[in-house]
């Protein structure tokens, strides 16, 4: 039995699974910027997935008072809204609730810039709906646990990962291939957090989607004994395209207006999650493959080639939707 085979039935899953998934990946953010005693300026800004708002509800502590009518903009990936508040006593301390974000968001990034004092940055998982501005700040392991949200919730990261995993054979082509896709993506992922390079999300998820897309030819192409580049060297094309999952990565630290050391420590924590994530995809499939292998578990032949048309079929999906929301703007 081959490895193809044995995923077949991780593929459909994956694929019935898909709509069900469909989440964004980069967090909400708010910022409240001391200007007065117990004077803020306020910024709440919230994600686009795939043109339209997410639900985020945003509860401020109570004694706090708008000094003027919020603005709203909407930009390419966001909605943006801005006002003045006046807090009693500031606001340090007091909590702050958030509804409407859940499983399917990437929670929300919270950032208080006192008068005195230095800024501090929290992050509220979307298993909270409440924090308490000037608490303990976001540290290493706040950003590790949101990499590993990345990937897990991700389908389009896995679904490509799922790609490379049925192109290759022996576990040193593995290693090799998902050690490129780590090292390209870990390179984009830096260059844009520190704001070296700077791309459209909305673009990077209609390539991502492409990339996705590109490998189900190739599986099938591997399959029927066929020979192409991806075929012989997966890790080239694990590389190419990691470069642009990293992009794909980086939304969800690029513009959370933290210091240069925040983003040192959110940028090795996220990507540390994102392999933690990834490894555990990897091992899963392996662990997977290698108990339908035990069980002498047997399919048809032309099961072998399910992976290959869920991940080509998924990524024309996402490719389409992607492209049709970038031109609708």
């Amino acid at each position: 039995m081959t490895r193809l085979v044995c995923l077949a039935p991780l593929a459909l899953l994956l694929a019935l699974a898909a709509p069900a998934l469909a989440h964004e990946t980069r967090p909400a953010y708010l910022e409240l910027r001391e200007t007065a005693p117990g004077r803020y300026d306020v910024l709440w800004r919230t994600p686009l997935y795939e043109g339209l708002r997410l639900p985020f509800d945003l509860r401020l502590p109570e004694g706090t008072r708008p000094l003027a009518a919020p603005r709203t903009v909407d930009l390419p990936d966001w909605h943006l809204e801005t006002w003045r508040l006046e807090a009693d006593g500031g606001l340090a301390g007091k909590k702050i609730l958030f509804r409407g974000h859940d499983a399917t968001t990437a929670g929300v990034v919270v950032r208080l810039i006192p008068l005195e004092g230095p800024p501090r940055t929290l992050v509220v998982p979307p298993s909270r709906d409440a924090a308490v501005l000037g608490g303990a700040p976001a540290d290493f392991v706040d950003f590790l646990r949101s990499g590993v949200r990345h990937i897990l919730y991700g389908i389009d990261h896995l679904l490509f990962i799922l790609g490379l995993f049925c192109l290759v054979s022996g576990w040193r082509a593995l290693a090799a291939t998902v050690t490129a896709f780590t090292v390209a993506h870990s390179l984009t992922l830096a260059a844009a957090t520190f704001g070296l390079v700077t791309v459209p999300v909305a673009a990077v998820n209609a390539v991502v989607g492409l990339s996705i897309l590109f490998l189900g030819p190739e599986i099938v192409r591997r399959r029927r004994g066929e020979a192409s580049l991806t075929v012989r060297w997966p890790w080239l094309a694990a590389f190419a395209f990691g470069l642009l999952h990293g992009f794909g990565f980086a939304s969800s630290l690029a513009g959370l207006g933290l210091s240069r050391r925040e983003l040192a420590v959110g940028l090795l924590g996220f990507n540390c999650g994102v392999e933690i994530g990834q490894l555990g995809f990897v091992f899963a499939l392996l662990g997977l493959g290698a108990t339908l292998k035990r069980l002498d578990f047997r399919l048809p032949p032309w099961a072998g080639l399910v992976p290959a048309y869920v991940v080509g079929t998924a990524g024309a999906y996402l490719t389409l939707a992607r492209t049709a929301v970038l031109w609708g703007r």
